[in-house]
């Protein structure tokens, strides 16, 4: 197995090694993977299905706390850029600060687009939709039923204790 840290490329970086020695068929996932668990892993496995080459674009800690608020990331992004990495299903890892992916769809140029299961291809943002339509990227839904969130984790670690019905 490689070494987690050389699959972690910055998005240009990751442009020209592609350019190079382009797989048939590139997959871009995307998100924030936080705290990694079950749900992302099986997103992450069933994306890696769609294609020949899974590329992991994670959102930069400034567009994290933009999303999600204040308090996240919980965990810095050169370490959930290593843990992802680290994961067998995924071929390269690079990460981006745009509030929406269109920029680096558009650099990347992936021949699909995966998305959990919590979005279906109408209800993803309008700039990403558009890039879709203009390069022709195909979007397809992996994963399981999203019933797992980094927010339950939290929940979970942060519950009282004392709590009778805690775990």
């Amino acid at each position: 197995m490689r070494d987690p840290a050389s699959k972690i490329l910055a998005r240009d970086e990751l442009v020209r090694a592609l350019r190079v020695g382009a797989p048939d068929r590139v997959v871009l996932a995307n998100g924030l993977f936080d705290l990694l668990h079950v749900g992302h892993a099986r997103y992450l496995a069933d994306a890696r299905r769609a294609g020949d080459f899974l590329v992991v674009a994670l959102n930069d800690d400034a567009s994290s706390r933009a999303n999600k608020g204040p308090g996240r990331p919980l965990v810095p992004l050169e370490q959930r850029m290593l843990v992802v990495a680290a994961l067998r299903s995924v071929d390269a890892v690079t990460w981006f600060g745009e509030p929406t992916l269109a920029e680096t769809l558009r650099a990347i140029r992936p021949s699909v687009h995966a998305k959990g299961t919590d979005y279906r291809p109408e209800s993803l943002p309008a700039p990403e939709r558009a890039v879709h339509a203009e390069l022709g990227i195909d979007v397809v839904i992996v994963g399981d039923p999203k019933n797992h969130a980094t927010r339950d984790l939290i929940e979970i670690v942060t519950r009282d204790r004392t709590d009778p019905d805690g775990r």
